[in-house]
């Protein structure tokens, strides 16, 4: 059973641990190993998470049974979902879904209208599946790689 909790600065390594597992196993589903390797490399590490945790932002993890964190999103003031990664197996399982009612339960209680997100190709889908619309692909680079992500939003 996957329980949910705020999240605690003690939770910051454990969060980098999450992303970068992530970013590897399941972005190579959907990009090519250079550009997997650019977007891991612009992740945050551990302080930067102390840092994001401590920043005013909401932000939830997600607990699997032997007390390991499998997944983590967080909300900003203004309906901005940054984060939404989940643990490469846990994938498929519904925590992303989990996370992301979390998210709109929290933004309704703080009377935002809309969420809004940059989703991998990998997570599109996900928040297909929850009601976020896509408003358009966004080329950039990361180095000099190029990669893409989709700028989407959805209405509460």
């Amino acid at each position: 059973m996957i329980t949910l909790r705020a999240m605690r600065e003690g939770d910051a390594e454990a969060m980098a641990g999450v992303y970068r597992r992530s970013v590897r196993a399941l972005g190579a589903r959907d990009y090519t190993p250079e550009q997997v390797d650019a977007w891991a490399s612009r992740g945050p590490d551990a302080a930067r998470f102390r840092q994001k945790i401590g920043d005013g932002r909401q932000g939830w993890v997600a607990i699997d049974p032997e007390s390991h964190i499998c997944g983590f999103v967080d909300l900003e003031a203004d309906g901005h979902v940054d984060f939404l990664y989940v643990d490469p197996e846990q994938a498929g399982q519904g925590v992303a879904g989990r996370l992301l009612a979390q998210v709109e339960q929290a933004a309704r209680s703080a009377g935002l209208t809309r969420l809004y997100v940059e989703a991998s190709e990998t997570a599109r889908p996900v928040f297909e599946r929850h009601g976020y619309s896509a408003n358009k692909r966004r080329e950039f680079q990361i180095g000099d790689v190029a990669i893409h992500n989709y700028a989407m939003e959805r209405t509460l």
